[in-house]
């Protein structure tokens, strides 16, 4: 009677798969029925069995016989018929376990009925159920046998962009919210064009589903604030989930119509900015932080100064992006390569260890390519924003101490010799504004002599 090579009984799980066809499709009247005639509710035993079934399901030769017994069919049928929001769930969350097989997630997937059917669990009122839709939609779309049906199946159906928009700007629960970033990530990562399509989305209006025969107008959702709002969201709570919605907003940077999309809001992109700003200037790498954080927040950083670089090599006539107010910005990008500088050192020291396992090389190369990555996105930015600095604003950095000897010197050595220009038209209007600063420096890059 046992399953497989488990302890689990096929007799049980039988009679529990039985009761639950009974659940949505009584022989007689149910007293517990609301008046449409479906259960709204679970009693107990019945829960407390099908959520024993959810977690048997993480095993491999429980999903097999799940599946022989057509399994994904019965839930079809709970949820084209079902009330219950809990059984809802339960039963996506059991196929979500189910779909971490490889042969299990491509017969679900092949599945067109399924598959739609699972789609427009996406516009369910249910947050839990939403939680498990999305665990399920990322488990397929990390599967590379079956993404790219899902991702043609998403592009095809016009409401999931509805739906994802919708969770995003209203929810507050904030496990969803990164699940949902999540398959948004996974969905743009994976295609571009279907990414260009839901830009394009907020130019019309939409129309999504329904309880009658009329289509329901929805708001005219457009993808940028949607994003944003889900990122303030899960700011404080979830640094992962921000990590995660930072990185979509740098997706959307890869494309002109991405970003033409974050600088063309009605507000030009201030909301975009201020938020990015506050990140890096006021929560990230912070001066009290120790400089290994740069290590933990490189992908995130990465990602944000990727978009503020984008941004204002595109909105320079914005007031936003005027350098009088973003004097602490070019001091926060000028720390995170001191702290970048620390952390190289330490690589090379663990590098000069003897005997280091083939997995110790590994981590360490992909720790030094992350970091090669921020670098050169934020010596862009700084080069960048120098070329841009007035006498008075450069007075300002110095009055402020986001400028001396010791940033000037920090920055002078990232950005040279590649970025030679910025650097030497900075040091220009430095000369203007403290000649003797101006001088140590040449002094410490004799390079500059000969340009200036």
């Amino acid at each position: 009677d046992a399953v497989g090579n488990t302890v689990y009984s096929k007799h049980w799980l039988f009679s529990v798969l039985t009761r639950l066809i009974e659940v949505i499709a009584p022989a007689e009247p149910d007293p517990a029925a609301s008046p449409e005639g479906a259960r709204t509710e679970l009693d107990e035993e019945m829960e407390n069995d099908i959520c024993k079934v959810w977690d048997m399901s993480m095993d491999e030769d429980v999903a097999l016989f799940l599946q022989e017994f057509n399994a994904p069919d019965i839930f079809m049928g709970v949820f084209a018929k079902s009330k219950c929001p809990r059984l809802t769930e339960i039963c996506v969350g059991i196929l979500g376990n189910m779909a971490c097989f490889q042969d299990i997630c491509m017969s679900i997937s092949k599945d067109e009925n399924l598959g739609q059917v699972l789609l427009q669990r996406l516009c369910d009122s249910d947050s839990p159920t939403l939680l498990e839709t999305s665990r399920l939609l990322l488990t397929c779309l990390s599967q590379p046998e079956v993404a790219n049906v899902w991702v043609e199946r998403i592009r095809e159906n016009p409401s999931v962009y509805d739906c994802v928009c919708f969770i995003m700007s209203s929810s507050t629960n904030v496990e969803l919210l990164v699940k949902v970033g999540e398959v948004v990530d996974k969905l743009f990562d994976l295609d571009e064009e279907l990414m260009l399509n839901w830009i394009k989305s907020g130019t019309c209006r939409s129309v999504g589903p329904s309880v009658d025969d009329s289509p329901e107008e929805l708001p005219d959702f457009k993808i940028v604030p949607c994003i944003l709002e889900a990122a303030k969201q899960v700011r404080s709570d979830n640094p992962e989930g921000l990590d995660v919605y930072m990185h979509i907003l740098q997706l959307l940077t890869t494309v002109d119509e991405g970003i033409q999309a974050i600088v063309q809001a009605p507000d030009g992109g201030k909301e975009t900015w201020s938020l990015l700003y506050e990140l890096v200037c006021q929560e990230l790498c912070q001066p009290d932080d120790p400089p290994i954080i740069v290590q933990e927040q490189k992908t995130v950083l990465a990602s944000i100064l990727s978009v503020l670089s984008a941004m204002f090599a595109s909105q320079t006539e914005q007031e936003y992006t005027r350098m009088r107010k973003n004097m602490p910005l070019i001091g926060s990008l000028i720390r995170i390569l001191q702290y970048m500088e620390g952390c190289g050192k330490r690589a090379v020291e663990n590098s000069k260890e003897p005997e280091q396992e083939e997995t110790g090389r590994t981590d360490v190369n992909e720790e030094d390519f992350h970091l090669k990555i921020l670098k050169d996105i934020c010596c862009e930015l700084l080069s960048n924003m120098l070329q841009e600095l007035t006498k008075e604003n450069t007075l300002e950095g110095l009055h402020q101490g986001h400028l001396n000897e010791q940033t000037c010197s920090c920055a002078f050595q990232n950005l040279l010799p590649l970025y030679s220009a910025s650097v030497e038209s900075f040091l220009e209007v430095l000369r203007e504004a403290d000649q003797s600063l101006a001088d140590n420096l040449e002094k410490r890059f004799p390079s500059l002599k000969v340009h200036t």
